[in-house]
């Protein structure tokens, strides 16, 4: 089931406040940005480099991820380790909303999401 429109904009401007809290200045954006993407019901956060040895090659890295579970009206938080596998965030595994998942990222209290 895909996001609604109204959804699909929450989402949007919720996204839209995490990167203006989190970029880099201009200048340094080639280096390191942050991006996201919507799949299915779930939204990838991730950071956006040049490869080490080809700086023309830019990578997309994930390391967080929330999924909407509709029957319990809830967003389910993942943040990836160095195995690149997806583990609950156990501090706090689902939130109620979009808002809250990435103030929870941006906060990183725990240092998953950004070591």
């Amino acid at each position: 089931m895909a996001f609604t429109n109204e959804q699909l904009q929450e989402i949007e401007k919720e996204a839209a406040k995490f990167m203006s809290s989190r970029r880099l200045p201009d200048e340094i954006r080639k280096e390191l940005d942050y991006g996201y993407r919507i799949e299915g019901q779930s939204i990838f956060v991730y950071e956006i480099r040049p490869q080490w040895n080809d700086r023309t090659i830019i990578r997309h890295f994930d390391f967080a991820k929330t999924t909407y579970v509709h029957t319990k009206k809830a967003w389910k938080v993942y943040w990836m380790r160095g195995d690149l596998k997806w583990y609950s965030y156990d501090p706090r595994p689902e939130v109620k909303t979009i808002a809250a998942f990435f103030k929870l990222v941006d906060e990183d209290k725990w240092h998953c999401f950004f070591g």
